[in-house]
Order: structure tokens, then C-alpha cells, then sequence
């Protein structure tokens, strides 16, 4: 994993800083043409999720904090999820599916992600049922063709947002029927929108900020 630090060219150090953490993550020296460093995670665990923000150093002194960068992590000491449709995963054109994320762990919280250009997530609180399983329900559409409607949950502790568990397994909707004109249907209420899915965030780069990013190298 690389975070980069992007401030204004003639930077002399930039500051990388975790929330929670007593002191700054690391300080680097700008790359050339000095607008930006680079911190490089070897090997990510835990202990690495969190949320972060940089600053540069300057003449005029150190600037505002960038707007801040989640890093995700999914760990294998988690048991994965299940994710069912009800009442089934085929729908019709325009209609809505519930969507059942549930674990026998107890995750306070379940992530719903759905996969295509703009993968976006959702978060709703657990609930628990009466066998003793945790359970989210996700209502999702109007589900129209034409469109991906591939999805996948995942479970987390309250108290540790940002520490996933695997992923459970995809899920994708089959939509049947006639096609239907979406400008014509009145979409549903979602569950309370989180940040776009994926490892990184990039806010809008200020005249006095830093903007952070990162990167995972494949």
C-alpha cells in the first residue's frame, strides 16, 4: 500500500499523521519537484486501519490538514458473512429485493458494497435473532436492466469500523421482464450512505491543503 501527500510545489517536509496515534506517523522529505511524498506500507495489518491526514511544511509555515483518508482492512480472524436475497434473487424489472446479510459472529455493524463503475457501500446496525444469529436487512431498487446488480456484505465490530471481515460471497440479482424507463420509477429510501467503496478517498484539493491519497500496489 502507498499513501501519498500532494501539497504545493517548494514544500519542504510533509507530515503524515493517524488519529488516536500520540505522535506523527512519519515525516518525509517531498519528492522531486517537492509537491508531494510518498509513504509505503509494507505489509498491511490492523493496526494500519485508521484514519489519516497530512500536512506540508512550507515558508509560511505547516498547512491545514488534507481531508481525511480511511484505510479498510479485511482480516481472517473474522468469519465471513452470508448474503441472501429475499425473496429471492430474481426480480422483476422495477420491483425491490430485500437484501439479508448475517453471521453467527456478533458483528454490531454489516456493510452492504455494490460492484460496478462507482462501487458504492451502505452500513446499517446489527440486529439480533431470536436462533441467536446477527442479521442486517438491506432494501434494494427499483432494480431495472441494463444495469450490474452484483453485491457483497461484510461485518465489523462497533468499536473497530474500519476492521473488516472477508467478504461473503457474491451475490447478483437477475431481473426479469419488460424493460422499464428508470426516469419513470421513484427510487426507494436507502440505507445511510458511506464513503464510496475502495481503499481510498480524495477530497477536493484546497489552496491551503494538503490532499492525501492512496494506492494498493497489485
Amino acid at each position: 500500500m502507498t499513501i501519498w501527500c500532494q501539497g504545493t510545489p517548494g514544500a519542504e517536509k510533509y507530515r503524515l499523521d493517524k488519529e488516536e496515534s500520540p505522535a506523527p506517523w512519519t515525516i518525509q522529505k517531498p519528492l522531486e519537484p517537492g509537491d508531494k511524498a510518498k509513504y509505503s506500507i509494507t505489509y498491511m495489518t490492523e493496526q494500519e486501519a485508521g484514519r489519516y491526514r497530512c500536512y506540508y511544511y512550507s515558508p509560511a509555515g505547516w498547512s491545514e490538514p488534507s481531508d481525511p483518508l480511511e484505510l479498510l482492512v479485511t482480516t481472517g480472524a473474522y468469519r465471513r458473512p452470508s448474503l441472501s436475497a429475499l425473496p429471492s434473487p430474481v426480480v422483476t424489472s422495477g420491483g425491490n429485493v430485500t437484501l439479508q446479510c448475517g453471521s453467527w459472529e456478533g458483528f454490531g455493524r454489516f456493510i452492504l458494497t455494490k460492484e460496478g463503475d462507482h462501487r458504492l457501500s451502505w452500513t446499517l446496525d446489527s440486529q439480533r435473532q431470536p436462533s441467536g444469529q446477527f442479521q442486517a436487512l438491506f432494501p434494494v431498487g427499483p432494480v431495472t436492466p441494463g444495469h450490474r446488480w452484483t453485491f457483497r456484505c461484510y461485518g465489523c465490530y462497533r468499536n473497530r469500523p474500519l476492521v473488516w471481515s472477508p467478504s461473503s460471497d457474491a451475490l447478483e440479482l437477475q431481473v426479469s421482464g419488460p424493460s422499464v424507463d428508470p426516469s419513470t420509477l421513484r427510487p426507494s429510501s436507502p440505507p445511510r450512505l458511506v464513503s464510496p467503496w475502495g481503499l481510498f478517498a480524495l477530497g477536493e484539493l484546497r489552496p491551503t491543503q494538503a490532499a492525501l491519497r492512496a494506492s494498493q500496489r497489485m
